[in-house]
């Protein structure tokens, strides 16, 4: 996978389209002029959550002695609960909470922004090619700038495109997801088949 590939599956797996209402339900008891101000400091907080298990994803695997096999299958299993949640969206009652004053870290930065499917993709990728770091960390940067931007913009979004247009973009990108999931699923059978053919 190339940089513009890999942010691609990034962008997807973040679904910075999906998490627009949720954004703004959760921001819409804080001041308006906060909004800006808290949407960046929750994208730097996430951001970093998911550098630190790009670089450090395949010492966590090791120190808890998970294959990359094992990775891959849940990896896919967990990006495609992601992506049937996109094409089939849960209650709002079930996707939000209802927060005292201003949300910090959770939910906006963590799970909402850097999910378990984002941090799986992440520790995927470095364990296959570690030595693409550079690579992965340009890929997470730029689809993590394309993400800030459009929930920066998130107001602005949702006025302009409508609940049915943002629930029509969401889905289409599940779709795509859900290929992405099964393509990763099956890859990491197949070397778990690979490892069990090859062993003595």
């Amino acid at each position: 996978m190339d940089v513009l590939s890999t942010a691609f599956l990034l962008f997807l797996v973040l679904d910075p389209v999906g998490n627009i209402p949720i954004f703004l339900a959760v921001l819409q008891h804080v001041p308006p002029e906060r909004h800006t101000r808290i949407i960046f400091r929750e994208m730097m907080i996430a951001l970093v959550a998911l550098v630190v298990f790009l670089l450090l994803g395949r010492y966590i695997l090791a120190a808890l002695q998970i294959s990359y096999s094992s990775l891959g299958v849940a990896g896919g299993i967990i990006m495609f609960l992601i992506a049937v949640r996109m094409i089939f969206p849960l209650p709002k009652a079930a996707t939000s909470e209802d927060l005292d004053g201003e949300p910090f870290i959770v939910p906006l930065a963590i799970p909402l922004v850097a999910g378990p499917a984002a941090m799986a993709t992440l520790m995927l990728l470095m364990s296959r090619q570690p030595a693409n770091w550079p690579k992965w960390l340009a890929a997470l940067l730029l689809a993590w700038c394309v993400a800030g931007a459009i929930l920066l913009s998130a107001e602005r979004l949702g006025r302009l495109l409508g609940k049915r247009t943002l629930n029509a973009i969401e889905r289409l990108m599940g779709l795509i997801l859900t290929a992405v999931a099964v393509e990763m699923f099956l890859n990491g059978i197949g070397q778990a088949y690979q490892k069990i053919v090859h062993s003595p």
